[in-house]
């Protein structure tokens, strides 16, 4: 992986393409970012880089965000994630990250976290089918059998009902339609997982273009 950075859902819009189709887009504000610390086999045991998004209030930084960002001379930033590089060398501390490094035509894998929905049902969560709404049924939206009577319990893995929802999701080989490098924005074909205002992280796609 040569190329990463974070960036906050916007929403989705459409833009139209040379032969005038409809095209349905997320707007991503990617970066710009910070590498806050650079990581190799020598002294970490791996390749990557520490990338840092959104600016934060002192007063709302722990003493030892403090300490880790102040190496890099850097204020402190909300969001921090790792990146794993080929070549950690190519990367310094302090360095900023923009959209400039992607551009229109490139794919790329986006991760996210999913809008959290609460507590569900096993047919609003997985699907299943409702049970029949009249003579006298009373059976309806219940989970149905469980399984044998014998071992007395709920064997693991069984699609109960349960929080649906808020999990991390990775969407791949997202093709990139365009790029603004002046206002950081990237217009990604398809949806991206979470809510708007949500933290995007957005790498080179593993599939390859």
């Amino acid at each position: 992986m040569t190329k990463a950075i974070l960036a906050r859902k916007v929403g989705m819009t459409q833009v139209y393409d040379e032969n005038g189709r409809v095209i349905p887009v997320t707007v991503l504000e990617a970066g710009p970012c910070r590498v806050v610390q650079v990581k190799n086999d020598e002294t970490d045991g791996y390749n990557s880089i520490q990338v840092g998004f959104a600016d934060k209030k002192e007063n709302r930084t722990n003493r030892p965000d403090k300490g880790h960002f102040g190496k890099s001379k850097l204020k402190p930033m909300r969001f921090l994630r790792e990146f794993r590089v080929s070549d950690p060398a190519t990367y310094k501390a302090g360095q900023e990250l923009k959209a400039d490094q992607f551009s229109a035509g490139d794919y790329v894998d986006v991760s996210a976290i999913t809008r959290g929905k609460g507590f569900a049902g096993s047919i609003k969560k997985m699907g299943f089918s409702r049970g029949p709404t009249t003579h006298g049924s009373h059976y309806h939206r219940g989970p149905g059998s469980l399984g044998s009577v014998a071992p007395a319990r709920v064997f693991k893995g069984r699609r109960l009902p349960g929080r649906m929802g808020g999990k991390r999701r990775t969407v791949q080989r997202l093709f990139v339609v365009d790029t603004d490098a002046a206002k950081n924005i990237l217009l990604v074909k398809g949806s991206v997982p979470g809510p708007r205002g949500g933290l995007v992280e957005i790498k080179e796609s593993v599939k390859g273009s």
